[in-house]
């Protein structure tokens, strides 16, 4: 017997043909409005985000909060007031300035990756809310560095952002500690860090395993470092690095845990100090440290607590355990120096 088969008339060949077309039409319009609602809302198949992306976003969002910072600042006209008291009884300042950089910034981000866990220094409400989205644009300094995407999961995402560090000193113009800072948590891992100093324009980004616009310095002093500790309650940070390293340590007090992370860093030229080892022993806040912990781990530098144990990025907004942040130079080693007196 021989094989059956299928033949179309022409008719039938048209018929079949059209209805092809569409199914492929309808296919790939289906395709063309996910892409398009996916352009709008920063997500991708699976409820991913590309990690590059968000890098872009979050250099955009800190620029945007510096402008912000800088027009306050230059008005005087400040709006100060004490939200409360830190844990050392310091008036914990807020200004004009930290919450119109706090809009911006943080609805960039909400707005631009609505799947996204977004934490922040300042509260923003429903009068705070302001349609602003990040334009989807990479710059090529960013793809110069960062060859390719990175997916993750958006509801494995935590942002930090600290739209004003160092207020205090914003108060008084002591302009060059302040920075406006975005932080991306993978897992409450620190995976992308961006410290932007508005008052300068330098801004220093970094991302685990995809690259950094800012270096490392050539050297470190491992012997007698110089430590950067913070000017509102140094007297216990001096005590703790003199009896860790000896008495002909050089210490440095400054304002912004931002600032004293690029201390650590090639920024010459940016005005900026220039030292070893950042200590800090006290409590103190996930967003005010989470981008420049992000930023050493992408150039081979750590950033612990006291005890050399890594800080996690979830849950709490706050870290119990001191700091202690170092590249170049031995971290255990450090931690080691440190622990006979921390312990006590």
């Amino acid at each position: 017997m021989a094989p059956m088969g299928i033949r179309l008339s022409p008719l039938g060949i048209g018929v079949f043909c059209l209805l092809g077309l569409g199914v492929l039409y309808h296919v790939y319009s289906g395709f063309l409005t996910w892409r398009f609602s996916s352009f709008l809302l920063g997500e991708r198949a699976g409820d991913m985000v590309d990690l590059r992306e968000l890098l872009a976003a979050a250099v955009r969002a800190a620029e945007l909060g510096g402008e912000e910072v800088k027009a306050v600042r230059q008005s005087n006209k400040l709006n100060e007031n004490s939200k409360g008291k830190t844990r050392e009884g310091a008036d914990e300042m807020l200004t004009q300035g930290d919450l119109l950089s706090n809009k911006k910034m943080a609805n960039l981000i909400i707005n631009s990756f609505p799947g996204v866990q977004v934490n922040s220094e300042e509260h923003l409400g429903e009068d705070d809310k302001e349609a602003i989205y990040w334009d989807r644009v990479v710059p090529n300094e960013i793809k110069e560095i960062v060859k390719s995407s990175k997916l993750v999961s958006s509801d494995s995402i935590t942002v930090w952002i600290d739209p004003l560090d160092a207020t205090a000193e914003y108060t008084e113009n002591l302009i060059n500690y302040v920075t406006t800072m975005v932080c991306v948590a993978v897992n409450g891992k620190p995976i992308i860090g961006v410290i932007h100093k508005p008052f300068t324009g330098y801004t220093a980004w970094a991302m685990v395993e995809g690259g950094s616009n800012t270096k490392k310095r050539a050297s470190y002093n491992e012997k007698t470092p110089t430590i950067i500790v913070s000017r509102s309650h140094s007297g216990p940070v001096k005590e703790l690095a003199l009896q860790s390293f000896g008495n002909q340590t050089k210490i440095i007090s400054a304002g912004g845990s931002g600032y004293k992370v690029l201390s650590l860093l090639d920024v010459t030229g940016n005005n900026q100090d220039s030292a070893d080892v950042y200590i800090h022993n006290t409590y103190i806040k996930k967003w005010d440290i989470c981008a420049g912990n992000a930023i050493l781990n992408a150039l081979g530098g750590e950033m612990t607590n006291l005890k050399g144990e890594d800080i996690i990025y979830t849950g709490s907004d706050g870290n119990e355990g001191g700091l202690l942040a170092s590249i170049g130079l031995d971290h255990n080693t450090l931690v080691e120096k440190l622990s006979p007196k921390t312990s006590k």
